[in-house]
């Protein structure tokens, strides 16, 4: 079974994140969208409503799973049996970065990484964004999927 994880924090999950995932899902026969637990960040969506967006969007894709990890992204790869990291690249300042992590993943294990770029009229999205949009009371629902919303 080719499976392959897609790692990130997804706060929120946006048409970015989306795109790559629809088109990756073609690529394997699973993909799990990993959410990274990471302490030291604070993040706008909680673990739960980060989880519910996901699965709330792809809740008629069988392929998909969704799940939690701390630490390495490639120890949680071989905890779970996955020999690729699915990455979307929006820029040449996310390749660059993506790069120095696939070969340090690549030197740790023998995990690949495949890169997809993100469809052209979705490669300015990033959660950043979305996080600032929302923060200023813009309308942020043409950047995420719809499962995503804002609680007043």
């Amino acid at each position: 079974m080719r499976r392959a994880i897609f790692p990130g924090s997804f706060d929120p999950l946006t048409l970015g994140h989306y795109d790559i995932i629809k088109r990756g899902i073609t690529l394997f026969d699973e993909l799990v969208i990993a959410i990274g637990i990471n302490a030291d960040k604070k993040y706008m969506f909680s673990l739960e409503e980060r989880t519910e967006f996901i699965k709330g969007a792809f809740k008629d894709e069988p392929k998909i799973k969704v799940l939690t990890y701390q630490g390495m992204t490639v120890d949680f790869c071989k905890k779970i049996n996955a020999d690729f990291i699915l990455r979307g690249l929006r820029n040449p300042a996310d390749f660059e970065f993506e790069k120095a992590i696939a070969h340090t993943n690549r030197k740790l294990s023998e995990i690949e990484t495949v890169f997809l770029l993100t469809s052209s009229g979705k490669s300015y999205i990033s959660s950043s964004i979305v996080r600032d949009v929302i923060r200023n009371g813009g309308d942020y629902t043409g950047l995420v999927p719809e499962t995503v919303i804002v609680k007043p």
